[in-house]
């Protein structure tokens, strides 16, 4: 059984994360997870997220994994027993006095140990397991045949996960001072900054004001700036490898990026398990995964040791995503009877009005996709837009607003409309479009 396992920054991202394919997800509370800086959740929350994962036949891990120091484990503790009971599937963690810490308030959770613990060889991995892990979640720094090779060492009882898409970081294992050092944002305990992003300049003592880059290549300087990981091309590989669970990173992205990289995984996954004899990548899936913001994709180090590869970008700052239009949502009987008395048909030959909320201003004319769970974004041009009091409309300007769009496809609560490539066409103005009728 191979899972899928996305990331979870919010309450939204965790629903399009289940929507889209994800078999579980891992999210953190207010503390003590490696992205301080993501939404995360309360406990209630937390509460509230595990039933509804299960509620969907899903799974929900918690990430504790920062490095607690000596003065944070009576807020552990607290953090702990307020969500005991959630009915958590797993507990993510990197640190042994937090493992320890975990057994103890929560006897018989499952734990995980995280890619920050720098598990790399078979004899780490059984160690872990003689603490009580079920899961070990290995460190990025492995080739596909180490990872075969730990998994042949190590009882076939314990799993093996393995990062296959998101940012790396120049760092072992995520292990880094950097921001520490140069802000006092500690990296081990969820406040990383990213300082390996940044631009440096070499600065001569008697010439302050005359920086001098330092130079990797003609486009400029980016020594500790990693491109972003990207398996989708190597599904036989990965699951050749041993490993069962495949995790997404991305808990800062935005909800769009989990369901359309969720969703590409998920789609690659099931072709190749389906007739793994007759299975071939299909480029859409890797152009799925182009839309969204990312840095210069990558291997990681899956074929080639990091002195051979450093696997770093050529190029500052992120490739940016298609724009996010809107998302699906539920139908309003009241809206679609004002629309029809308004003289608004709600099926024509151009297709079904549907209901959405904004998320970037769309406007009649343009080109856009629908991007449903299980299949790629189908282009469609946008020709009749309204409010929900029946007005038409040009353009959905104002952020989180409601309005009814005429898409040609089938659409569910839920799928996501997004920019799509031009492809020119007649749109009508929209004191026309009542005229129509």
């Amino acid at each position: 059984m191979i899972e899928l396992l996305s990331p979870a920054g919010n309450f939204e991202k965790l629903k399009a994360a289940v929507l889209y394919g994800a078999d579980a997800v891992y999210c953190a509370g207010k503390a003590f997870g490696m992205r301080s800086a993501a939404d995360n959740f309360t406990a209630e929350e937390i509460h509230e997220a595990v039933k509804y994962v299960h509620d969907r036949g899903k799974k929900l891990y918690l990430t504790v994994n920062t490095m607690p120091h000596e003065d944070e484990y009576p807020a552990l503790r607290s953090f702990l027993s307020e969500v005991a009971d959630a009915g958590i599937d797993a507990m993510i963690v990197a640190d042994l006095g937090a493992m320890a810490t975990v057994k103890e308030i929560i006897p018989g959770m499952e734990i995980h140990v995280s890619t920050q613990a720098s598990v790399v060889s078979s004899a780490s991995a059984r160690a872990y397991a003689a603490l009580g892990a079920k899961r070990l979640v290995l460190a990025r720094e492995l080739t596909l045949e180490e990872v075969r090779a730990i998994r042949t060492g190590l009882d076939p009882a314990i799993e093996l996960e393995v990062f296959v898409h998101g940012s790396m970081c120049v760092s072992y294992s995520g292990r880094c001072l950097l921001a520490n050092a140069l802000n006092g944002r500690d990296g081990n305990r969820g406040t990383c900054t990213q300082p390996c992003r940044w631009n440096y300049h070499l600065i001569e003592e008697k010439r302050p004001d005359e920086p001098i880059g330092i130079e990797q290549s003609d486009l400029g300087t980016f020594i500790m700036s990693s491109k972003d990981l990207c398996m989708i091309e190597y599904i036989p590989e990965l699951i050749a490898s041993g490993a069962t669970s495949f995790k997404i990173e991305g808990r800062m992205k935005s909800a769009y990026y989990t369901a359309v990289v969720t969703n590409a995984y998920r789609m690659a996954i099931d072709a190749y398990l389906a007739d793994p004899a007759g299975y071939r990548f299909d480029p859409a899936w890797l152009t799925e995964l182009e839309s969204v913001s990312h840095r210069t994709y990558g291997t990681g180090f899956f074929f080639a040791k990091p002195m051979d590869d450093p696997q770093l970008v050529n190029t500052c700052g992120y490739l940016r995503e298609k724009a996010y239009f809107s998302t699906a949502t539920e139908y309003h009987k009241e809206e679609a009877e004002t629309l029809r008395g308004c003289g608004i048909r709600e099926v024509t030959d151009g297709g079904r009005l549907y209901r959405f909320v904004q998320r970037n201003k769309v406007s009649a004319g343009e080109t856009a996709e629908l991007v449903s769970p299980g299949r790629i974004g189908r282009a469609f041009d946008v020709t009749e837009l309204y409010s929900p009091d029946g007005e038409a409309i040009s353009s959905t300007p104002h952020p989180s607003m409601i309005y009814w769009a005429r898409v040609p496809f089938d659409v569910k609560e839920g799928d996501i409309l997004r920019a799509g490539t031009a492809r020119g066409l007649d749109v009508r103005p929209p004191d026309q479009l009542k005229k129509s009728f």
